[in-house]
């Protein structure tokens, strides 16, 4: 079908062409082009379509674009909240177990924004460390509210790689919370090992002096690691003489 709307547009196109040119054009006449020589030409010109077609299909598909990259799923903090749950601000209210179905959408997590959902995750972390129940300001407090912050930005950025702005606030609390937690272990060792386990962070040490490692620096401590062997394979050897 597409073949033979092809051939027509071609014929009436050559059709056309050849009463234009049969037209006068000054004071000469130029010839038409007979009907059989319309049917060449249309035939030709399919004919350097198929091959065409033909050529480009037996090509080799070329690789030019990079493979497609499925994202790993990252878990969500969020994941544990159940949409029965009842928002932070509505939880310690008697009335609200006993209201109506479609009030009790509204007052629970089932039609709750994302910063509903982490502020109520702030506080089941910050019941898990608090030192009593009208603790807000401590260093454990700070710590679990920080944590759940990195943890969205984490997620929020797994998403969206690019967002640099979202990336400067995740390093800035990281900072932070690294900050308090090297003051809560020499202050509080026991509650610092309290507030690693129950919100699940694996403290690394800092290193000893931060220095840019080059192939200079490198080339000289392995040059001094092997004079101070060979220094101690000396002294060994002069001990050895003086004991014998």
């Amino acid at each position: 079908m597409v073949l033979k709307n092809i051939f027509r547009s071609t014929v009436l196109g050559l059709r056309t062409w050849s009463v234009f040119l049969g037209a006068r054009q000054g004071n000469t006449v130029l010839p038409a082009f007979k009907p059989s020589q319309c049917r060449f030409y249309a035939n030709w010109t399919l004919t350097g379509i198929c091959k065409r077609d033909e050529t480009l299909l037996n090509q080799p598909v070329r690789q030019y674009a990079r493979p497609s990259r499925k994202k790993q799923e990252f878990p969500s903090q969020l994941q544990d909240l159940h949409p029965s749950l009842l928002k932070h601000e509505y939880a310690s209210v008697p009335l609200a177990q006993s209201v109506d179905d479609v009030v009790k959408k509204l007052l629970t997590l089932e039609l709750a924004n994302h910063s509903e959902k982490l502020r109520l995750k702030e506080e089941q972390l910050i019941a898990k460390v608090r030192r009593d129940e009208n603790d807000r300001s401590s260093t454990e407090v700070n710590v679990a509210i920080l944590t759940a912050r990195i943890r969205n930005f984490q997620e929020h950025l797994h998403k969206h790689p690019k967002d640099k702005a979202n990336k400067r606030w995740m390093l800035m609390a990281i900072d932070s919370r690294k900050k308090k937690l090297k003051f809560l272990r020499r202050t509080r060792y026991d509650s610092f090992e309290k507030v690693c386990q129950e919100l699940g962070i694996t403290y690394t040490f800092p290193p000893e002096y931060y220095r840019r490692v080059t192939r200079r620096w490198l080339a000289k401590k392995a040059f001094c690691n092997k004079v101070f062997q060979e220094v101690q394979k000396q002294k060994a050897e002069q001990r050895e003489k003086q004991r014998g």
